[in-house]
């Protein structure tokens, strides 16, 4: 069997039979792309259509024309063309006819693609020839990487963008997005995100005692100790709240931040990420505990010479070293990072930069 793109120009189907001979001659008949659309020397051939598939646009050229939005979202009106299917065995040959246009998309600040989510094609059998479509037009258009944001409710689409050359970058529990990087040579398209953060919060009272807990799942090494209480921060989530929420969630402690004194950045944890875990000091404003019974089994106030004492504690290199720092903090020999709110004129965002805040009337680091 054999597809073939026919213009919708031509009147009859005499004159389709005429173009159809003409395209060996055209212009195209030896311009191939290395993505998403390759032209055969007898048809401008599409992959994934048919076994071959050609097409020429109604003005003569493979553009088609473009129209601008008030946004500068970029629109490609839609070409029509008759399709002719050359039956196998002898069999007739009947024309059909059907719309491909370009997916609608905005141009991001780098040259590249972003394909619009809302306004992907509603027949699943139409986002195969309007993506090799695209794929042409944007590669001869001079772009360079293309945004694929495909919402759950179109997993279909999917393996169809793979099948044209689509690599997964991320998945979110309601989208997956694929990219393509058209120009030779490396991708330079930003990768997936190389960390999770996590935070520490160091609570200590006034009767010199911590806050600790006993995690329900763990190690059975650690059977027997008692820690901080830590955790991811969310999404749009600042290290100083993430580390005064985790204490609430774990414990039923409430407290104000005070410093961040430390951090520490290790690699290929889980899922092969990087890890920024953050340890924040923080004053108690409660002492009652309520222990979060999904994820904790225990939570107490713990003398500050038993909690340096454990066997556990005292073989590991580096909490010694933070339960250090915390002591050095406590006496006012440390000066810790206090978040301060600041906006960048590269983007107009207001951002936390942490450092040191030092003056000559503070050098004892009092915090807030």
């Amino acid at each position: 069997m054999e597809l073939k793109f026919l213009d919708s120009k031509p009147s009859s189907l005499s004159e389709k039979a005429a173009l159809v001979a003409r395209t060996k001659s055209s212009p195209f008949s030896s311009f191939e792309h290395s993505v998403g659309v390759k032209f055969s020397q007898e048809f401008s051939s599409c992959r994934g259509i048919s076994k071959k598939a050609s097409y020429l646009s109604s003005n003569g050229t493979y553009m088609p024309k473009r129209a601008n939005s008030s946004v500068d979202k970029e629109k490609t009106a839609a070409e029509n063309y008759f399709y002719q299917i050359s039956g196998t065995n002898g069999a007739s040959s009947s024309l059909f006819s059907r719309n491909v246009g370009v997916l609608d998309a905005c141009d991001d600040e780098y040259g590249g693609v972003v394909v619009d989510p809302d306004r992907l094609p509603a027949n699943p059998d139409d986002f195969a020839p309007m993506l090799q479509f695209s794929l042409s037009h944007w590669k001869m258009k001079g772009k360079k990487g293309i945004w694929l944001k495909l919402p759950l409710e179109r997993s279909e689409l999917v393996p169809v963008a793979v099948k044209e050359g689509f690599e997964y970058h991320h998945a979110e529990p309601g989208y997956v997005m694929l990219t393509y990087w058209i120009p030779e040579g490396p991708c330079l398209l930003p990768t997936n995100a190389t960390h999770q953060v996590g935070v520490g919060g160091f609570v200590i009272n006034d009767k010199n005692e911590v806050l600790v807990v006993q995690e329900k799942f763990y190690d059975p090494s650690f059977a027997d100790l008692w820690k901080i209480p830590t955790g991811f921060i969310l999404e749009s989530e600042e290290i100083y709240t993430g580390a005064v929420r985790e204490v609430k969630e774990e414990t039923g402690v409430d407290t104000e931040f005070v410093e961040v004194i430390a951090f520490r950045h290790a690699h290929n944890l889980a899922f092969d990420k990087s890890d920024l875990f953050f340890v924040c000091m923080l004053k108690p404003l409660s002492a009652q505990l309520k222990v979060d019974d999904l994820e904790i089994q225990a939570a107490k106030w713990m003398p500050l010479v038993e909690f340096v004492a454990q066997p556990l504690i005292q073989e590991d290199g580096l909490f010694m070293k933070i339960v250090d720092i915390c002591m050095a903090r406590l006496g006012k020999h440390y000066c810790g990072l206090l978040p301060r709110q600041v906006v960048s004129k590269f983007d107009g965002r207001s951002s936390c930069l942490y450092h040191n805040v030092i003056d000559a009337g503070n050098v004892t680091c009092n915090g807030n």
